[in-house]
C-alpha cells in the first residue's frame, strides 16, 4: 500500500480545515442554551392601584391653580349676578303701580305733588319764623308776639275779637217778605267761597255754627230775629266777593226773581264788630302735641 494513504495527516473526516487555525479547526461550538420565555408579571399588591389614583386626584386638586384669567371671569359672574338680584328687586317694587290704571297713576301724581307743595310751604313758614326769632334780640318778647297774632287770627274766626279790613256791604231789600232762609245761607256760603274772612249781618257775627231759621219776614240768624233790610258787612278782596254775587244764576239774580233788591258796594275799609262770647268746651282740653 502506499504510504500516502496509511499516513494519518491528523485531518478528520467530515471536518473542514481551516489554515491558520492554530492546530484542530472546524469543530462547531456547542449551542447556546435557549433563554426561557418571559412569564407573566408580578401583579400588584390589592388596593395599590387605587390608592395610587386617590393620591393623584389630591395632587391635581389642591393646591389648586387659579390662573389671573379665571379670576376675572370669576368676578365678572359676581357682578352679573348682583345686577340681576338688584334688578328683579327693583322690579317687585314697582309691581304695585305698574298694574294701575293710568288714571290711578296721574291721580296719585297730582297728590304727590300737592303734599310737596304743601310740605314746601310749611317749611318756608317754619323757616321764616326762626329767621325772625334768631335775629330778634329778645326772642321771648317776639315768641310772645307771634302768640297774640295767632290769636287774634283764631278770635277773628270765631267771632270773639273786632276785625275791620277791605271787603264789601251786601244790602238785601225784601218788602214782600219773599226771601227764605236758604236764600241768606246760599248767599253766606258765596261769600265763603270766594274768600270771605269775617261777616256779619244786622249785628249777629256769623261764624262756623251759624244757622237760619224761620219763615219770610219772619227770619232768624242763630235764633236772633233780623228784618229787611238785611245788611251784610263782609271783609275780604272785594274783586273776588262782587264777581261772586253777580254770577249768572247766583245769588243777586235768584234774589230778583223772588222781587227783592240787591245792592252791592264795595269799600277800603269794612268793620266787623259784632262779637261772639267766648265758648268754654266742655270736654275738649289743649293738648301739647
Amino acid at each position: 500500500m502506499s504510504d500516502e494513504h496509511s499516513q494519518d495527516d491528523g485531518r478528520q473526516p467530515g471536518h473542514a480545515y481551516e489554515p491558520g487555525s492554530g492546530g484542530r479547526a472546524g469543530a462547531l461550538p456547542p449551542e447556546a442554551p435557549e433563554a426561557p420565555e418571559p412569564g407573566p408579571a408580578p401583579s400588584p399588591p390589592a388596593g395599590s392601584e387605587e390608592t395610587s389614583g386617590r393620591q393623584r386626584l389630591r395632587a391635581g386638586l389642591w393646591p389648586p391653580r387659579v390662573s389671573r384669567a379665571q379670576l376675572i371671569v370669576a368676578l365678572l359672574l359676581f357682578v352679573l349676578g348682583l345686577g340681576l338680584a338688584i334688578q328683579v328687586r327693583s322690579n317687585s317694587d314697582n309691581s304695585a303701580l305698574r298694574g294701575a290704571r293710568q288714571e290711578d297713576l296721574v291721580r296719585i301724581l297730582d297728590e304727590l305733588d300737592n303734599r310737596t307743595q304743601r310740605l314746601e310751604d310749611e317749611k318756608q313758614r317754619l323757616d321764616d319764623q326762626r329767621t325772625e326769632l334768631e335775629n330778634s334780640s329778645d326772642q321771648a318778647e317776639e315768641a310772645r308776639k307771634q302768640t297774640l297774632e295767632k290769636e287774634r287770627q283764631l278770635g277773628i274766626l270765631a267771632g270773639t275779637v273786632a276785625a275791620h279790613g277791605p271787603g264789601i256791604t251786601l244790602t238785601i231789600s225784601d218788602p214782600a217778605g219773599a226771601v227764605e232762609a236758604d236764600m241768606l245761607l246760599d248767599t253766606i256760603q258765596e261769600l265763603r267761597a270766594a274768600g270771605a274772612e269775617a261777616i256779619e249781618i244786622n249785628g249777629v257775627r256769623v261764624v262756623a255754627n251759624t244757622y237760619f231759621s224761620g219763615d219770610g219776614g219772619e227770619l232768624r240768624v242763630d235764633g236772633r230775629k233780623v228784618e229787611s233790610p238785611y245788611e251784610f258787612k263782609v271783609i275780604g278782596k272785594p274783586q273776588d266777593l262782587e264777581p261772586a254775587l253777580n254770577i249768572p244764576g247766583g245769588v243777586v239774580q235768584t234774589l230778583e226773581k223772588e222781587q227783592a233788591t240787591a245792592e252791592v258796594t264795595r269799600a277800603d275799609d269794612i268793620v266787623v264788630d259784632a262779637l261772639r262770647p267766648p265758648k268754654q268746651p266742655d270736654y275738649a282740653r289743649s293738648s301739647p302735641q
